[in-house]
Parts: C-alpha cells; sequence; structure tokens
C-alpha cells in the first residue's frame, strides 16, 4: 500500500514549501514501473513506483539525469527525491507538459544531444556506478578501450544472461570473438550517451522545447544514441538532420548500428522472452556476414 502522505511530505522537505496533493491520476510508466502524477493545484510532480528492493534504479536514474542536466545542453526532467515506503520504492520528478511535436523542435533536438555527446570523460568509457537497462542491470566499470568494454559489459554480459535464461544463440561465441573486427578502426571519445533513447523517451514540451527522460546513462560511443533512435520506429528525419548540422557521424556508422542495437534485442529477450530471440540471431547472422 502507498503511503502517499509520506511522499508528499519527502517532496515538503526537500523542495522547503508545504505539499499538500489534492489530485492523483495513474499515467504510462512504461514496462517496468507504475506512474503517477501527483499535484497540488498547479503544482505536480511525476511519481514512479516500483518494489523497495528496486530502489538503487531509482537512484541510478537520478544520478544520470543531474549528470545529463549538468551539461546544460538538453531538457530532462529535475529529479526531486526518491526513497522507500515499507515494500514500495519510489522516484519523484520535475512534471513536465508535452505537447505536439514540429520539425523545428526535432531538428533542435538533434543539436542539442549533439551538444551533450561532447561530454567527455578523463576515466574512458563507462560510469560512476552501474544502472539498468529496463530493469536488467548494466555494468558500467571504467573501461579505456572501447571495443572491450562493449564485448565484456555489453554484449557478453546479455549473452551471458539470455544463456541462463534458456536462450539459444548459437553463434555468440564466433560474434565475441569477431567484435574487434567489426570496430577496427573506430575510435570514439567517451560520450555522456542517454543510453536508452528510443521513441517512447523522447518528447516535445508544450513550449516547444526537447526533452528526454529514462536514461540508462554511462559514457561511451555517441553513435548507441544514435542507432537507437532508429530502432523501434525512428525519429523525424529533422532529428537527424540537426544532430549531424551540429556534429556529422562518423564512417561506418551504418555497419555498427546493428552491432549496437543487438544490445537492446538482447535485452529484450531477457526482459521479455522468447519473441526476440530469432531477431536477434538474425542480426548476428548480418554481422558476421557483413565481415
Amino acid at each position: 500500500m502507498v503511503q502517499w502522505e509520506q511522499i508528499a511530505a519527502h517532496i515538503s522537505q526537500v523542495t522547503g514549501k508545504p505539499f499538500e496533493p489534492d489530485d492523483r491520476r495513474s499515467v504510462g510508466g512504461g514496462c517496468i514501473n507504475q506512474g503517477y502524477r501527483l499535484s497540488e493545484g498547479d503544482r505536480a510532480y511525476f511519481i514512479k513506483l516500483n518494489q523497495a528492493s528496486q530502489i538503487a534504479m531509482f537512484e541510478a536514474e537520478a544520478a544520470g539525469l543531474q549528470d545529463m542536466q549538468k551539461t546544460r545542453t538538453i531538457r530532462v526532467p529535475t529529479p526531486i527525491c526518491c526513497g522507500t515506503d515499507g515494500s514500495t520504492g519510489y522516484l519523484v520528478l520535475e512534471w513536465i507538459d508535452l505537447g505536439r511535436s514540429s520539425g523545428q523542435s526535432w531538428e533542435e533536438m538533434g543539436r542539442q544531444l549533439a551538444a551533450m555527446h561532447k561530454t567527455t570523460s578523463r576515466s574512458g568509457f563507462g560510469w560512476q556506478r552501474s544502472n539498468t537497462i529496463g530493469s536488467t542491470p548494466q555494468m558500467n566499470p571504467w573501461t579505456t578501450n572501447w571495443t572491450e568494454f562493449w564485448v565484456e559489459h555489453r554484449i557478453g554480459f546479455q549473452l551471458r544472461l539470455a544463456k541462463r535464461r534458456g536462450g539459444h544463440f548459437p553463434q555468440a561465441e564466433r560474434l565475441l570473438k569477431a567484435i574487434p573486427d567489426l570496430l577496427a578502426d573506430h575510435h570514439p571519445q567517451p560520450s555522456l550517451v542517454h543510453g536508452d533513447l528510443w521513441s517512447g523517451n523522447a518528447a516535445i514540451s508544450r513550449s516547444g522545447e526537447p526533452v528526454i527522460f529514462d536514461p540508462a546513462t554511462y559514457y561511451g560511443d555517441r553513435e548507441v544514441d544514435i542507432a537507437m533512435t532508429e530502432l523501434f520506429g525512428g525519429f523525424p528525419s529533422e532529428f537527424y538532420h540537426g544532430y549531424n548540422q551540429a556534429w556529422p557521424l562518423d564512417s561506418g556508422y551504418q555497419q555498427r548500428k546493428n552491432l549496437y542495437n543487438l544490445y537492446h534485442i538482447l535485452n529484450h529477450f531477457n526482459l521479455f522472452g522468447s519473441g526476440y530471440e530469432s531477431q536477434a540471431n538474425r542480426m548476428i547472422e548480418q554481422l558476421l556476414n557483413s565481415l
């Protein structure tokens, strides 16, 4: 049973303003969490709920949003607070009213994302903590070599998890050995990436401002974000025009795109089951045939 009074009291404590909500309504929270809009008059917050055991997932999401916000490049919801109440974990975020999109707004999103990607790390690829991709653990140990990071902590990790879940990926070992060839002569800088940038995690505010949310933040090849925008339906063409105006993609991106998106298809197998097994195997075959 959610103790909404405790969440409201936590918001009051953190913001320094009394908050006594007079309206609560369920809103889309995705496949992993429950989502609510909690408001008092015109003052509103977005509340994510999950089991208290998942609080580290919310803490990492808040930290990722803070890192993205510090770049002052693209708008993300401001994290307000997170905590647990009995068996429930919660994350409180700024509520942003979303509106109708325009080509100009999507072009600006592309430019702003490119600006965020220019934020780099002297520590290499990874992040200061592990987080989650959906509800799957995402390991982010600092690694100086991008190929090593992608083999071990992205594709390799998902394949090991998939094997434990009964997945059948006969070319898995061959693929892992081939990744250095697939990424040959590609030496990206560590860029701050959203990490889970599909169309459901990007929108335009009512005022026309680009917004991205629900991140799985880390420092990686900026192309992982662009690749995922193409995975489930794609973003409007203006987005890609704006991005490439600000920072053109490197040659060979079209070949690397499938390797980067394989991570998400394997994750969908691990989250949602066998419906994604054949798609992942087709992608593996395509990657091996491209060598």
